[in-house]
C-alpha cells in the first residue's frame, strides 16, 4: 500500500493510503524520486480542489521525475530503470490537475505513455531534483517566449517566485536587460544571483525606478519607460495600470498570473502607446527546450530551488512553500530524500 497527497474540501489536504491502479499495455510506472510543490498546489487547496474523480478528491503533483519500473507490453522505446521526467499535460489525466492519479505519491501511474511526449529522458548527468523543476521551467519559458524577449530586449518581471524566477533564469541566459521585482528580499537576492537588476516596491517608487533602469522617453507627450516588455508573475492588482502607465509604443504586456477577480484596464493611456496585453500558460512546445538546456543551467536551476524534504514531510513543505521567503520547495522520495 502506498501514499497519495489529495484535497479533500478546502484548506483539507491529507496524505492518505493508496493502492495504485495495475498498468496496462500502453502504460508505465514512474518510482517517484523527486516531485516540486507548485503554487498551482496551494490555490488547489485553497478551493477544495478541482476533482474529476468519483470521491471528490483531487490529487496533487504534477512536477514530477523518477525512475521507469514497469513498462506496458505495448510502449515504445522506454525501458526499465530509465531516469525520466513526466509531461502532466500530455497525460490524458493532466497528472496532478483534476484527474486521479498526482505525482505526489510512491508510484506513479502514467497511463497512454510516449516518449518524447509524455514522458521525456533526463540528460546524463542531471540529477532528479533538477529533472523535476522542467514542468515549472517550461511554463516560464514559455512566458518569455510570449513576450518576444530576445538579445536586447528590455524586460521587466513583476514576481520572483519559482516561475518568475525561471523567467528570469531564461531571459538573461538569452541576453535580455532584466528589472525584476517582489516584496521578499530573499527571493530579489535570488534574482540578483541570476543576473537581474531588481526593485522592491515597497521601498522604492517602481515605476520611476524602473525609467531610471531603462530608460525614460516620451511619446503623445507623455514620458514612458523605455521598457520593451513586461510580465506579470505576480498578480497583484496594481501591475496592469503601473504598466499601461508607462508602457512606450508598441511594448507588450504578458499576463502569466491567475487572477480570480476583475481588474481594472485604463484604456486611455493604452490608446495611445497601442501596446498589446497578452497571457501565458502551460508550456505547449517547451519541455524538449528546457530538457536540452539542463547540462547547460544546472547550477542556475539548482539556485531556484530554496528546500529539500523527504515525502515523509510533504504536509511541512506546503507551509514552506506558502511563505514569501520560498523559492522553490522540492520534496524527494526513497534514496532521493534528504
Amino acid at each position: 500500500m502506498g501514499r497519495l497527497l489529495t484535497i479533500h474540501a478546502v484548506n483539507d489536504v491529507r496524505v492518505d493510503e493508496y493502492q495504485r491502479p495495475e498498468p496496462g499495455p500502453n502504460d508505465v510506472v514512474i518510482k517517484m524520486k523527486a516531485c516540486g510543490i507548485c503554487g498551482s498546489d496551494l490555490s488547489y487547496i485553497k478551493v477544495g480542489g478541482m476533482s474529476q474523480n468519483a470521491d471528490g478528491t483531487t490529487a496533487l503533483g504534477h512536477e514530477g521525475a523518477g525512475e521507469v519500473m514497469f513498462v506496458g507490453s505495448a510502449v515504445n522505446d522506454i525501458a526499465l530503470g530509465q531516469p525520466v521526467i513526466v509531461n502532466p499535460m500530455n497525460t490524458p489525466s493532466f497528472i496532478g490537475s483534476g484527474g486521479p492519479e498526482g505525482a505526489f505519491t510512491e508510484e506513479l501511474l502514467v497511463r497512454e505513455a510516449r516518449l518524447g511526449d509524455s514522458i521525456l529522458p533526463i540528460p546524463a548527468g542531471i540529477p532528479y531534483d533538477i529533472a523535476a523543476m522542467c514542468e515549472p521551467l517550461a511554463v516560464a519559458l514559455h512566458g518569455v517566449n510570449r513576450a518576444e524577449a530576445q538579445a536586447g530586449t528590455r524586460l521587466v518581471i513583476f514576481g520572483c517566485g519559482p516561475i518568475g524566477l525561471g523567467m528570469v533564469m531564461w531571459a538573461v541566459d538569452r541576453g535580455c536587460d532584466v528589472i525584476a521585482l517582489d516584496l521578499a528580499e530573499e527571493r530579489l537576492e535570488r534574482a540578483r544571483r541570476l543576473g537581474a537588476r531588481t526593485i522592491n516596491p515597497a521601498r522604492e517608487d517602481a515605476v520611476e525606478r524602473i525609467k531610471d533602469l531603462h530608460g525614460r522617453e516620451m511619446y503623445f507627450g507623455r514620458e514612458r519607460a523605455s521598457t520593451d516588455a513586461y510580465i506579470d508573475a505576480a498578480g497583484g492588482p496594481a501591475i496592469l495600470s503601473q504598466v499601461v502607465s508607462m508602457a512606450k509604443k508598441h511594448a507588450r504586456h504578458v499576463i502569466t498570473a491567475a487572477y480570480m477577480k476583475p481588474i481594472e484596464l485604463p484604456a486611455g493611456p493604452m490608446l495611445t502607446s497601442e501596446m498589446t496585453i497578452t497571457s501565458a500558460v502551460g508550456y505547449p512546445s517547451e519541455f524538449p527546450d528546457v530538457v536540452a538546456a539542463m547540462p547547460r543551467l544546472k547550477q542556475q536551476i539548482r539556485s531556484i530551488i530554496s528546500h529539500h524534504l523527504p515525502f515523509e514531510r510533504i504536509m511541512e513543505g506546503l507551509e514552506i512553500a506558502a511563505t514569501p521567503q520560498s523559492a522553490k520547495v522540492m520534496i524527494e522520495f526513497g534514496d532521493s530524500a534528504p
